[in-house]
């Protein structure tokens, strides 16, 4: 039974059997389906948090001067016209609300149908609340940003009993110059409201304002190629100029690069970068101005620790001349667990099997590889993925196997210690 369909036609006895499904899924016994894999997944991690089924749990709210310092600080903020644009133009005919949340979850700004913003007050679904998923069980907002990927979520589906008189569809934002999750944008109402054709629309809003990003970002380079300009025409040598995400404006006396690795806390001075060797780093007006050494140095060997012992993943490493760190989508911290498990290397298609169990879906993990390499490219390798020779790996394990990278798929490589 198509359960997503079913609710256009009789909302009522699709809530009534998504009821049944959740109450069988949460006492253990057998139900009438099995939920859709994606709420099944969200169920088990949602569990594991200690959310409260019946009750569910709601932590403060963020003061209005925190939301606008986060408003402010927000990429969101330059795509709320397009988001407005695409998701509000039937909001009062189709009875429901837009919400957009940053990367923690938090709801920044909340606009559409008058009557539903009310009923959504009496859910806890207002400014500066918390949605992550740990904290009030699957929904449309915590649960696209942790399988970075569009989810809708209707009726009973929602963990929380108090939650199954709404239905919510909400899609990941991310930042086209590294692939991090920057915000959720969701549409949400009553039960009435719920159509299965919903996910697609808000996927592809969210798809037109990624884009909307991607053209600043091209602006912003193209200002910064102006500054770098003649910055560069006084220089000899090896020197190029990037913004402050590493992406390149303009390069002299060497060939061009799309991007350079930089770390995440970047300051002037003398540093080691992975590309280039020792360097200078000068500030420019939205950038760096980065100058090689005449003769290119070796490589510090490198220290790479994989932290997936919290519920911030994170990959730390130092190379001898400076040290960064970044924190890890939970997709990302599988693939690269993999690759310190099987030191000689992976296969797109081993790694598919791994994540996925199913060794056809290279065509996902080359993408995510290649998101990959783009903030750690200098100690990896490919064909096979594989870190290099060179690079001392460390991984930190949670306490209990169970919590380890609960979102990918079990296979041999992910219960085994790393080798």
């Amino acid at each position: 039974m198509d359960v997503s369909h079913l609710a256009v036609v009789d909302t009522v006895r699709a809530a009534r059997v998504l009821d049944e499904v959740r109450s069988a899924a949460l006492s253990g016994r057998p139900a009438p389906l099995p939920p859709r894999p994606v709420i099944g997944q969200s169920w088990e991690r949602v569990l594991r948090s200690g959310v409260d089924p019946d009750h569910g749990r709601r932590s403060g709210l963020l003061s209005m001067d925190e939301v606008r310092r986060r408003r402010e600080a927000s990429p969101l903020r330059h795509v709320l016209p397009v988001l407005r644009e695409g998701l509000l133009s039937v909001a009062d005919v189709a009875r429901h609300i837009m919400v957009v949340a940053d990367d923690e979850g938090r709801l920044l700004w909340r606009e559409g149908s008058a009557p539903v913003l009310r009923k959504a007050d009496g859910l806890g679904f207002e400014i500066g609340a918390d949605w992550r998923e740990d904290v009030v069980g699957t929904n449309g907002v915590g649960t696209p940003a942790v399988t970075g990927r569009p989810v809708q979520v209707f009726a009973s589906e929602h963990f929380v009993r108090s939650h199954a008189t709404w239905t919510c569809a909400g899609a990941p934002l991310t930042d086209p110059r590294d692939g991090r999750l920057i915000g959720v944008v969701d549409v949400s109402g009553p039960l009435e409201s719920m159509h299965p054709a919903t996910l697609a629309w808000v996927d592809s809003v969210a798809k037109l304002a990624e884009a909307r990003l991607r053209e600043v970002h091209v602006r912003s380079l193209e200002r910064l190629r102006a500054v770098a300009a003649p910055v560069l025409s006084r220089i000899d040598g090896r020197a190029l100029v990037v913004d402050r995400h590493g992406w390149t404006a303009a390069v002299t006396g060497m060939p061009y690069v799309e991007r350079l690795a930089l770390p995440k806390s970047v300051s002037a001075g003398e540093r080691w970068l992975p590309a280039l060797g020792r360097c200078s780093l000068e500030p420019l007006a939205g950038g760096w101005l980065v100058r090689a050494a005449d003769e290119p140095s070796p490589r510090p060997a490198a220290r790479i620790v994989l932290d997936l012992g919290g519920p911030r993943r994170s990959v730390r490493v130092s190379d001898g001349a400076g040290a960064w760190s970044r924190e890890l989508s939970p997709r990302h911290a599988g693939l690269l667990y993999l690759l310190a498990v099987h030191r000689a290397g992976r296969s797109a298609a081993e790694l598919a099997r791994d994540v996925f169990g199913d060794p056809a879906r290279t065509v996902t993990v080359r993408a995510e590889m290649s998101r990959v390499r783009r903030y750690l490219g200098a100690f990896l390798e490919h064909r096979p993925y594989r870190f290099t020779e060179s690079a001392e790996v460390e991984v930190v394990l949670p306490d209990g196997p169970g919590a380890l990278l609960p979102r990918t798929v079990s296979s041999p490589g992910l219960v085994r210690g790393p080798r």
